[in-house]
């Protein structure tokens, strides 16, 4: 009776725990040990056994051979399946930390399903009826028994509302608050063993459990993911291409969640997409412009976006499905990011160093001297085939070994955005095998940089156009071709941050070089009229210096192309853009200065030609 009431005791306090707190999970174990001493022989011994099998393997040399070591990786992926839901989390969470794990377990652990086999009906109908405080009866037309679906923290049952409209009813598994509570304080006493005794792990293992014990708890609040559905709905609501069920909040609870049924299908079911009369191509493309407008506009991304939570729908939308899982990324650390891409594209990877200080992936106290040279060997030659080509599994694999080798720490909200990065690129490939994620995602980065106000990307874009003090027109051609190539761009936008960057401080050589160009145009127009009236001069074609001077004004004007020419090739320009900006542009200072420049390079001009007329008719 006293171990009954031992267990009762742990099973009330830790199914009130509303939030992940360390300390308070201590003390309920701690007061009542029997059934921790029961878990503990339920997952140490297992554990144990399977590392005692790894160190003979390292002892007898076994595991320098590929091969077993991938097996001994997939056996250990099993085993986390097998101890329960926090173990299972607790495998994904390290699947996105290659400063902790080695790159061969990493790969298995990425592979790791989030799917157990379902629980009873009658205790998921039961669960239902107590946390909503109604009577099926009284709610539903009917509710399927079967579930259609089971992960780790739940099941979802199809069923039809009293008004007739069709829902699915996340129902959470019984006792699961107290499993998963057990568990975690079981895995913190192991991090904390390891962090004390174990000097080769140099990261804070009892503060990845802590993050990971307050994301389960989140994700096991059903009332959060029911705000978290909202608030992406409402952050997508202008995107007629994006769609997201209507949760039902009055028949919503903590461990019951009730939302609008879906009808779609799979992306990875390319035939079944086929058939609605969709190209799989542009469903992908979709979904990439959208989880990085999640990740560079509004900092709140759903961080689970696997093929069972991305529904392509017959009139052409994308849903999204399963909201337990987001995270969100600050304002700093989205400017960081794209300034980073930028450093990596100019191949500044000394600067690129020091970016990983500013995210948080390095502490600024380490030496950045090798770690500089380990960028230019993994970045270099994935650079040479163009930004549009580079494989992001490769550079992500080349990047684990160089975070596992020097002292990265993974900021929590990176190790997120990898995973959903890798497993929407997982989606693109099984429809498109030649799907590069990163050349889906520069056209939106190049729309950030040309539009964004913020003064740190208006700094990169300029680092990304000068060298020096020369502006590299080349790559001022390729950031707006490749802006151009992202439909959501914003013309009236990029015309006003031109108009700025071309009066701007580091616009001064710009301006310089279109006086140039105006002087060289109305030279050669004047030296034209001067000719038609004075017949008696010689012709240009025997004019040897006339001619050179005019190839000069070619070649000029093919360099210095006017940014208004590259502008009107975009989709959607209209002159009235330009006219409307005008008369802001005639009062700017600067155009005093550019108008002085231009009459003096033209008069320059003028005495050059009076001079060498004057010496040929001499000679």
């Amino acid at each position: 009776m006293i171990k009954m009431a031992d267990e009762l005791s742990d099973f009330i306090e830790a199914s009130g725990l509303l939030e992940y707190d360390p300390n308070a999970i201590a003390k309920i174990y701690q007061g009542h040990p029997t059934r921790l001493l029961r878990r503990l022989w339920q997952t140490l011994i297992p554990i144990a056994l399977f590392f005692i099998t790894i160190g003979i393997d390292k002892l007898t040399g076994v595991l320098k051979d590929h091969n077993h070591s991938k097996l001994r990786a997939k056996q250990f992926t099993n085993l986390l399946v097998e101890l329960g839901p926090a173990f299972i989390k607790g495998g994904q969470a390290l699947s996105t930390r290659p400063d902790i794990i080695p790159p061969l377990v990493l790969e298995e652990l990425s592979q790791l399903q989030d799917q157990l086999p379902g629980f009873d009906c009658k205790l998921a109908l039961a669960c239902i009826e107590e946390d909503l405080n109604i009577e099926i009866k009284d709610v539903f037309q009917y509710l399927e028994e079967k579930p259609i679906s089971a992960a780790s923290l739940g099941q979802v049952h199809k069923g039809v509302l009293i008004s007739g409209e069709k829902v699915a009813v996340k129902v959470q598994r019984p006792g699961l608050r107290e499993q998963i509570t057990l568990d975690l304080y079981i895995l913190r006493n192991i991090s904390s063993w390891l962090k004390q005794n174990i000097g080769i792990i140099r990261s804070d293992l009892v503060a990845l459990i802590d993050e990971l014990g307050k994301r389960v708890f989140e994700e096991m609040d059903y009332l959060n993911e029911a705000n978290n559905a909202i608030k992406f709905k409402n952050l997508h609501a202008h995107n007629t291409k994006i769609a997201v069920p209507k949760i039902f909040k009055d028949i919503t609870s903590r461990r019951v969640l009730t939302m609008e049924w879906i009808d779609g299908v799979k992306l990875t079911n390319l035939e079944a997409v086929q058939n609605l009369g969709i190209d799989p191509n542009e469903m992908v493309e979709i979904g990439v412009n959208c989880s990085l407008q999640q990740l560079l506009e509004h900092g709140f991304f759903h961080a689970d976006p696997h093929p069972g939570n991305l529904l392509a729908l017959p009139d052409g939308r994308l849903c999204y499905l399963d909201f337990g899982m987001m995270s969100e990324v600050s304002r700093k650390s989205r400017t960081g990011l794209i300034k980073a891409v930028v450093h990596l594209v100019n191949k500044k990877f000394n600067k690129l160093s020091k970016d990983f200080v500013e995210l948080g992936f390095l502490a600024s106290e380490v030496n950045l001297e090798p770690i500089v040279p380990a960028f230019e060997k993994i970045f270099t030659n994935a650079l040479e085939v163009g930004v549009n080509k580079m494989d992001f599994k490769s550079v992500t694999d080349d990047m684990s070994g160089v975070m596992y080798k020097f002292p990265f720490k993974i900021p929590p909200y990176y190790a997120l955005v990898i995973r959903s990065l890798i497993t929407l690129e997982g989606i693109a490939l099984s429809v498109d095998p030649n799907f590069k994620i990163l050349g889906a995602a520069y056209p939106y980065f190049a729309k950030r940089l040309m539009e964004d106000p913020d003064p740190q990307l208006r700094k990169s874009l300029k680092e990304m156009l000068f060298d020096g003090k020369i502006i590299v027109w080349s790559r001022l051609d390729d950031l707006l071709q490749t802006a151009k190539s992202n439909t959501e761009l914003n013309l009236e936008g990029l015309t006003d941050q031109i108009i700025e960057f071309l009066y701007s401080k580091n616009g001064k050589y710009l301006r310089e070089e279109i006086a140039e160009n105006i002087a060289e145009r109305i030279d050669q127009y004047a030296w034209n009229i001067i000719k038609r009236i004075k017949h008696k001069l010689p012709r240009p074609s025997k004019n040897k210096q006339i001619i050179k001077s005019k190839k000069f004004a070619i070649q000029n004007s093919k360099e210095i192309q006017p940014i208004n020419l590259l502008i009107k090739t975009f989709p959607g320009f209209k002159v009235q853009i330009i006219l409307k900006r005008l008369p802001k542009i005639l009062i700017k200072h600067e155009n005093i200065l550019i108008g002085r420049n231009i009459a003096l390079k033209i008069t320059e001009k003028g005495i050059i030609r009076v001079i060498k007329y004057a010496v040929e008719i001499k000679e």
